[in-house]
């Protein structure tokens, strides 16, 4: 006869052992799946969509009659002013011939002629390293020695072989922002 006591107590609240290894597999594909390679996209924003707009023999959008324009609140309200963007460096702390590395944001903006700003991706192309320092037109990386051009992000020694991704910018007197 089969005695049940010792496996008795634990059939009703325990799983049993494929269960709990059949969980741990599934955990670990999952997890496998999160996994990424080289570069970081996850933290780049996504591109905002177009606004709609309307072309030759499209219907002219709808209205719904009389009423305050968008924006006001009432009789002779004004629409508020949208708040002024944040720069992600003032102009003046770019160095000409050299840049800045914004750890926070993962980029670097250069500035490879006078008034004239460039941003790419802080992410070195070879290993996913942060990219440490600019100085004399070349961005460096620390890490395995990787050099990039600050003028376009192209690669000027390895053992990277790919360019650092241009990020699209625009600047005034004020600051860099992005485009």
């Amino acid at each position: 006869m089969h005695d049940d006591t010792t496996t008795g107590a634990c059939a009703a609240g325990c799983a049993s052992r494929r269960a709990v290894l059949a969980g741990v597999a599934g955990a670990a594909a999952l997890l496998a799946g999160c996994q990424t390679y080289g570069e970081n996209t996850a933290a780049e924003p996504l591109p905002e969509p177009a606004p709609a707009t309307t072309g030759p023999g499209d219907p002219a959008p709808a209205t719904t009659g009389p009423g305050p324009a968008p924006g006001t609140t009432g009789p002779g309200a004004t629409a508020a002013a949208p708040p002024a963007a944040k720069p992600l460096v003032e102009a003046g702390k770019v160095p000409v011939g050299g840049g800045v590395v914004l750890e926070g944001e993962r980029l670097v903006v250069t500035q490879p002629q006078a008034g004239v700003f460039k941003a790419f991706s802080a992410v070195c192309t070879h290993q996913g390293c942060i990219v440490t320092s600019v100085a004399d037109g070349v961005i460096e990386c620390g890490c395995h020695g990787s050099r990039f051009r600050a003028a376009d992000g192209s690669v000027a020694g390895g053992p990277a072989n790919r360019p650092l991704r241009e990020i699209r910018v625009k600047s005034d007197a004020t600051g860099v922002f992005r485009a």
